[in-house]
């Protein structure tokens, strides 16, 4: 078997550069984004003369790498970005932290200054390698040309197997135009674990007991396609399911198994579902500080199997009663043959219902005046079924959170870092990734702010995607801390007022504001027809800071 795998490797004459390309090649990337750096001319140079690869060159380091991040998340393959040594390196370095906590798979070549200048202090020269040691999987400096493809088709392996994440590669200048006999070996197979017999045996007779079960599924789910796997699992035992933070298309929130979303700001009733339950399979989540509610809701009196690919996140949080280390599709599908019988269809109902009761909406039709509430209730009438959402970190997002309901897998994107700055380069990703698709962003105007420049990038490469910006004039989520622990002390969250229509026009994309439901309808449907990006501007209620509390309320209750 050895020999014949030997046999399959490719021995060829190339420079360093040609051979990260041919990499790339083999790993079936098909986009890459940049911001150009002289220290990596080589390997734009190898793009340029490389006819399946698109090069999509960003405004901003932080854009191109949250872009990289958005795309890997819709086409689950590693998102590829590149930039110059330490000063984009250090711009790109949010995008890579997100792809860290959102388990991710990217890959990033950083150009490096020459190897004869290293340690000098040469211009822009910081030890990539060190710099990113601790919010990447792996990282590495290539140091001899010929060592190319065994540490480049490394780095991409790393990313994608395990619990995937961002690796980093520092490119010396000169390694680039090295000639050497490259090696070249297959494409990633990523290791799918499958778990023991004993194992499911033990979930069995967890399961037998049980009075009240929940599952909360995760990206770990999202990332082995299992998500029909999931449904076929809750279904056959009637089991309520629950989406770990920022993780709504786990599962479809319109199935009568749906029990909400653990998150920021999730209604109490949902938060009491979790507390009630007496056994929870926790599979493929982390059980991060958001969906664990800074690490309060689970208790040790509940029974608790934790299933993920990463065995070091078993007990990180919460110690098991069951820990298995395994890939969650392949899970679900043996947990099917398990022998119990659910007792527990009444609880599974009182749980859809509360979820239902906690993201109801109800609309004033007499009031003309566009709310938040407003503008979910109408994305859900009008968008596709298949369109794709992104969104930004900021308090408009609870709207979003609690009360739009995702019913098609592989249909939402959000940064579980919390990033500021991701909606809308994160929806050019996504769009790239889905030409076909309705991509939607939803960003606050200080999130908008952040990364706005990437709107010349989707109108210069012809990416049509929709950004709604909630404009408040201020950052809203930390006024609302600061209103909860230093009322009426504003310092710093003030913001001045942006026309986000002039911004657009001036940034080559369509532009519009709303006040009024039908004038969101209109844009909405104006925006999916058209064949350029479009901002749609929607003024937020200052005073509403939440989904349920005013300014004037937190400061009653403070």
């Amino acid at each position: 078997m050895s020999q014949t795998i030997e046999k399959m490797r490719e021995n060829k004459v190339m420079t360093g550069a040609k051979a990260i390309i041919e990499c790339m090649k083999i790993e079936e990337v098909t986009k890459v984004f940049c911001v150009p750096g002289e220290s990596y001319l080589p390997v734009l140079d190898a793009i340029y003369d490389e006819p399946t690869i698109e090069l999509i060159s960003a405004r901003h380091e932080g854009g191109a790498s949250f872009m990289a991040e958005g795309y890997a998340k819709a086409t689950r393959k590693p998102g590829v970005v590149m930039a110059t040594r330490g000063v984009g390196g250090a711009n790109l370095a949010i995008g890579v932290h997100t792809a860290f906590q959102d388990s991710t798979p990217m890959v990033v070549f950083l150009g490096q200054v020459h190897s004869k200048f290293r340690g000098r202090e040469g211009f822009q020269e910081v030890d990539l390698d060190q710099f990113f040691g601790h919010i990447a999987k792996w990282t590495v400096e290539i140091k001899d040309a010929e060592r190319v493809p065994e540490l480049v088709q490394r780095a991409f392996r790393i990313a994608q197997t395990g619990r995937p994440g961002p690796v980093v590669i520092s490119l010396p200048e000169d390694m680039l135009k090295v000639e050497s006999t490259m090696t070249f070996g297959q494409k990633v197979k990523v290791s799918r674990p499958t778990p023991a017999k004993d194992e499911i045996q033990e979930i069995e007779d967890i399961l037998k007991n049980a009075r009240n079960p929940l599952i909360i599924a995760g990206g770990g789910v999202i990332y082995s396609d299992g998500e029909e796997a999931l449904i076929h699992f809750a279904e056959k035992y009637q089991l309520p399911v629950m989406a770990a933070f920022r993780r709504h298309d786990v599962f479809s929130n319109n199935h009568p198994l749906y029990a909400g979303h653990l998150g920021l700001g999730t209604a109490k009733g949902i938060l009491e579902t979790t507390k009630k339950a007496d056994v929870i399979l926790a599979i493929g989540t982390r059980l991060s500080e958001v969906t664990t509610q800074d690490y309060t809701l689970i208790s040790p009196e509940q029974t608790l199997i934790h299933i993920d690919i990463n065995p070091n996140m078993l007990g990180n949080v919460y110690p098991p009663d069951v820990g298995i280390a395994a890939d969650a599709r392949n899970t679900l599908f043996a947990c099917l043959n398990i022998d119990v019988q659910p007792t527990w269809k009444d609880w599974a109902d009182k749980c859809h219902h509360t979820y239902e009761k906690s993201t109801t909406i109800l609309n004033d039709d007499e009031n003309f005046k566009l709310t938040n509430f407003d503008v979910i209730d109408l994305l859900q009438k009008h968008l596709p079924e298949n369109a794709v959402i992104t969104n930004d970190a900021g308090n408009f997002a609870g709207w979003l959170h609690s009360y739009y309901q995702f019913n098609q897998k592989k249909t939402y994107i959000g940064p579980t870092s919390g990033a500021m700055g991701y909606g809308l380069p994160a929806a050019i990703g996504a769009k790239l990734a889905h030409p076909n698709r309705i991509v939607v962003s939803l960003s606050g105007d200080g999130g908008m702010m952040m990364t706005v420049q990437e709107l010349e990038t989707a109108s210069r490469y012809d990416i049509p995607v929709i950004s709604l910006v909630f404009n408040n004039q201020m950052y809203g989520t930390i006024r609302m801390h600061q209103e909860i622990h230093y009322p009426e002390k504003i310092s710093g969250t003030d913001l001045g007022n942006i026309d986000f229509v002039k911004l657009a026009h001036s940034l080559n994309a369509n532009g519009v504001k709303v006040e009024t439901k039908m004038e969101f309808e209109r844009a909405l449907y104006e925006a999916m027809a058209s064949k350029k990006p479009t901002v749609i501007e929607i003024e937020m209620d200052r005073e509403q800071i939440s989904t349920n509390k005013t300014i004037q309320q937190i400061r009653e209750k403070s």
